[in-house]
């Protein structure tokens, strides 16, 4: 087995819905399955490992996902977005600058 370089958490967390936004009930497990799929195309799923996570903090700005050992929080990520993200981050090295997580409130919540 090869040691992954990339390791993909994705925010599954879905709270009730008198508790407000979570990733979860945006529809975060489809998009992880979607992601899967992609890294069996691209023919890395030796390369990069696929997890579901508990809640990764900013739920108001979800689906998230994180890019570990690269530290790179996503945010508002769609199906459409995941394409980018395989091509350009997780093939070139290259984060998607415009799904970032930028707030400074979103990341002291994550810790």
């Amino acid at each position: 087995m090869q040691v992954p370089q990339h390791h993909i958490f994705v925010c599954i967390t879905q709270r009730p819905p008198t508790a407000g936004a979570s990733c979860g009930h945006a529809g975060s497990r489809l998009l992880m399955d979607k992601l899967q799929l992609l890294l069996l195309e691209h023919e890395l799923t030796q390369r990069v490992r696929i997890n579901g996570s508990t809640c990764l903090g900013p739920c108001e700005v979800g689906v998230n996902l994180v890019v570990y050992p690269d530290g790179v929080f996503y945010q508002r990520v769609t199906e459409a977005d995941l394409g980018e993200i395989v091509e350009q981050h997780l093939l070139r090295g290259q984060p998607v600058e415009r799904l970032r997580l930028r707030d400074t409130a979103a990341r002291s919540a994550i810790g």
